[in-house]
């Protein structure tokens, strides 16, 4: 996680005991412990229904499908978030870049990075997310 994120400022917080308990390990690396899956691995990656794709802890909604788009980059990405108070944007200084990274706002664990490189949508942004941090609702 971010260092200026308090995890208790969130609806949906738990201990890190609490998720342990819910989240398989590479979930749990990924979600709580910001870590990234390897791109083209995720299995959501390819997914096409209809639907919404919801956080992978906690549940709540993040990401409507009709914002999918083929990024190129190997891992799911959005052009924009299903409400603007689904998600908290935080500014990511590791790995000696800045970045922003997305949580969701419900319990603020990762879910990847937003980058302003998707000029061939309407928003221009880029919602670069772990699949292993979205679980995926078909609507139908």
């Amino acid at each position: 996680m971010s260092n200026d994120t308090n995890p208790t400022a969130f609806p949906g917080a738990k201990s890190d005991e609490e998720w342990r308990a819910e989240l398989d390990p590479t979930r749990f690396s990924i979600l709580r412990e910001a870590a990234t899956e390897r791109p083209w691995s995720g299995a959501l990656l390819d997914e096409k229904r209809p639907g919404v794709y919801t956080c992978g802890a906690c549940g709540a909604e993040l990401f409507a499908s009709d914002t999918k788009f083929d990024s190129g980059s190997g891992w799911p990405s959005f052009y924009d978030a299903i409400n603007p108070d689904a998600v908290k944007l935080i500014t990511d200084n590791s790995l000696g870049m800045v970045r922003t990274e997305v949580q969701c706002a419900n319990c603020g664990s990762h879910l990847g990075h937003l980058f302003d490189d998707a000029v061939q949508t309407p928003t221009g942004d880029r919602y670069c997310m772990n699949s292993l941090s979205l679980d995926f609702k078909e609507q139908g």
